[in-house]
């Protein structure tokens, strides 16, 4: 494998505003110097990156989904062009 082709790859602190909610994982983001950084409990310093949505804000991750289409399909089409 080639050197210096590949960007590093380190932990990066992702923050969802929503729900208020930050997870750690790794990603090559670490190596962008225009984000924010946060220390941790142990003094750890990692960067921030903003998330809109992530499984604590997301309807379906958190049972708020909404059901759209409660109607089937052939009934649906039955109701339009009267058909039995």
């Amino acid at each position: 494998m080639k050197s210096n082709t590949h960007p590093t790859y380190g932990p990066v602190a992702f923050r969802d505003k929503s729900a208020g909610t930050t997870f750690l994982s790794r990603s090559t983001l670490s190596t962008r110097g225009d984000l924010p950084t946060q220390t941790d409990e142990d003094g750890t310093t990692y960067p921030v990156f903003d998330v809109d949505v992530s499984a604590a804000s997301h309807p379906f991750w958190t049972g708020n989904a909404r059901v759209l289409d409660s109607e089937g399909r052939v009934e649906k089409f039955r109701r339009r062009y009267g058909r039995r």
